[in-house]
């Protein structure tokens, strides 16, 4: 494969991976092992798919701003707790065996496509009228999830989404104000780690950040026109290919 054909690959697949996370999330099952796909190794691959995360989730932080949603203060306070894992995280997946990263990369997406599958999008989330309540498990959760999240990053928006609605009581347009700032804070010192390390490829990089800008724009569209089924199915085979492959059984 040529670097032209490489980078124009990149560019779509950061389109597509957008729009998916727009209409239903997961967008890194497919960017990360694409990524491993036209060469680099696992580290460096983890590590430059961190400029996408970091630029869309920016450009979320500043969409919720200019629409006036937004309690940045309280999402400090919660991101804060994600910082040690992250950190951690991070040192741990380029210090683990390259074989094994793939290995576990390839059993997390299988994960994923079970939830993309048997679950509907997040309108099945009952919003909550009642008032706000603070459930302490939320400090550890989100101590594991910033682990989680700066290991390996693929599926963490669900995570994230379901622990904020189930221990804070919190509604659905919170949730996604205060994930987004959250995983745009504990990406700065993840993606620092494996700038520090050289495990980051810049120009591969910035041309998946890109495409992820481009199709955040497009996704927003498509999921006034509903097209998350449509989405779900495709992206359910697409990481299941991948994850097989990961695997080597074909």
């Amino acid at each position: 494969m040529t670097e032209g054909l490489k980078l124009l690959l990149l560019f779509v697949i950061g389109t597509l991976s957008s729009i998916i996370n727009v209409n239903a999330g997961g967008g890194s099952s497919i960017t990360l092992p694409a990524l491993i796909f036209i060469g680099l190794e696992s580290g460096i691959a983890n590590g430059t798919n961190r400029i996408g995360i970091l630029i869309q989730n920016l450009f979320a932080v500043s969409s919720f701003r200019n629409q006036n949603i937004y309690k940045f203060k309280e999402s400090l306070f919660l991101a804060i707790f994600t910082l040690p894992g992250a950190i951690i995280g991070a040192i741990l997946s380029i210090r683990i065996n390259s074989q094994w990263f793939q290995r576990i990369l390839a059993i997390v997406m299988i994960g994923i496509v079970l939830t993309i599958l048997f679950t509907h999008s997040s309108s099945k989330f009952k919003q909550i009228s009642s008032k706000k309540k603070k459930n302490w498990l939320i400090y550890p959760a989100l101590l594991g999830i910033g682990f989680y999240g700066g290991f390996i990053q693929i599926g963490v928006g669900f995570l994230l989404m379901a622990s904020l609605f189930h221990l804070l009581k919190i509604d659905l347009i919170q949730v996604n104000m205060h994930k987004v700032f959250i995983i745009c804070l504990y990406t700065l010192p993840a993606l620092t780690v494996f700038i520090v390390t050289g495990n980051l490829n810049w120009k591969y990089g910035c041309m998946l950040a890109s495409g992820m800008a481009l199709g955040g724009w497009i996704g927003a569209r498509i999921a006034i026109k509903g097209g998350d089924k449509v989405i779900r199915i495709i992206l359910a085979v697409a990481i299941l290919l991948m994850a097989l492959k990961l695997l080597g059984l074909f």
